[in-house]
């Protein structure tokens, strides 16, 4: 089969090839899909260039998320899921096998995963849409659930135009959130309008905090992109007893306010998908199916790429393009 993969981490010009790899076979409890189309995430990229350690040996084949069809199962499975469509989720590096499996990822033309990250996807959600879901729709969809449902609550989310802020969102405004999105400018402020943010702002202003006090009394849970920068503000705006949820590292770590958390009694919680318990992360996969289904997720804008471009897709998510990327297989 054609597939892309690396022997060692560097730069994706450097170590990136695609070549032919002998074809998988599932194993029991595992399935294999034919991939149709490969999405590239952010740790993606870290874990080529080597930002995250992740050691490995042999070829690893690279992303974790992607969608296709179901051609082959494994003993235990059941073969009526042979023709299902599927959207993919943590297949490679870092996903929630940790085994052997997790050098296979979703840039090639076949991967194989267990069964259970393999997940049915509703016959109204296009190809575009299961691609983009994993690990953004899945993060986000932790954020603001591992506190419990956000229903009837008020939401911030910063960064709205990301993919995981995209998601966080869809998801809160499934779940009967009111939100807040912060962004940088207008046309990713249209990006978090589409969304469906009820109030859209511009965290560069100097009186931002007051424009979220305007639109709503207070932020009972947040969805951060850059706990760092925006912490200050986070905890100028939340209520007693509010979840900040950080989904992201960044170069210079926050300094935690102490005493400013601790009269806030405000929850500070990280995430990263990786670490997250194996029920939690089935739970997600089901309940984002399930927005999913309802009409109520949407693709990201997408940047499209060939199996051989593979080395310029992982250029663009580098260079920090607004939308997915993904690489087309077939």
């Amino acid at each position: 089969m054609k597939a892309a993969g690396y022997t060692r981490i560097g730069t994706a010009r450097d170590v990136l090839t695609v070549g032919e790899q002998e074809r998988p076979e599932p194993g029991p409890g595992q399935v294999r899909v034919r991939v149709r189309t490969s999405a590239v995430n952010p740790t993606d990229v870290k874990t080529r260039d080597g930002t995250t350690d992740r050691p490995f040996d042999g070829v690893r084949i690279p992303h974790q998320d992607g969608v296709g069809e179901i051609d082959a199962v494994g003993d235990g499975v059941d073969e009526a899921r042979v023709g299902q469509r599927v959207w993919i989720w943590l297949a490679s590096p870092g996903g929630a096998g940790g085994d052997a499996l997790a050098e296979w990822g979703t840039c090639a033309q076949w991967t194989v995963v267990p069964e259970h990250q393999a997940t049915p996807l509703p016959d109204a959600a296009s190809d575009d849409l299961g691609a983009c879901l994993g690990v953004p729709a899945m993060t986000a969809y932790h954020c603001l659930f591992a506190d419990g449902s956000p229903t009837d609550l008020n939401v911030l989310v910063s960064g709205g135009a990301g993919a995981v802020g995209h998601y966080g969102i869809e998801l809160a405004r499934w779940a009967g959130a009111t939100v807040v999105s912060t962004v940088s400018g207008p046309e990713k402020a249209e990006l978090a309008r589409a969304a469906g943010a009820d109030h859209v702002l511009n965290y560069r202003d100097d009186d931002i905090a007051e424009q979220i006090r305007a639109a709503v009394p207070q932020v009972d849970r947040v969805v951060e992109v850059s706990l760092a920068q925006n912490l200050a503000l986070d905890l100028a705006v939340v209520g007693r007893g509010a979840s900040i949820v950080s989904y992201a590292a960044t170069a210079t770590d926050p300094t935690v306010p102490v005493r400013a958390c601790m009269g806030a009694n405000v929850n500070l919680r990280f995430v990263l998908l990786y670490g997250v318990p194996a029920d939690a992360l089935r739970t997600a996969a089901q309940e984002v199916t399930a927005a999913a289904a309802a009409g109520s997720l949407s693709a990201l804008p997408i940047h499209r790429f060939s199996l051989d471009d593979v080395a310029a897709a992982h250029e663009a998510v580098e260079s920090g393009v607004t939308g997915k990327v993904v690489v087309d297989i077939d």
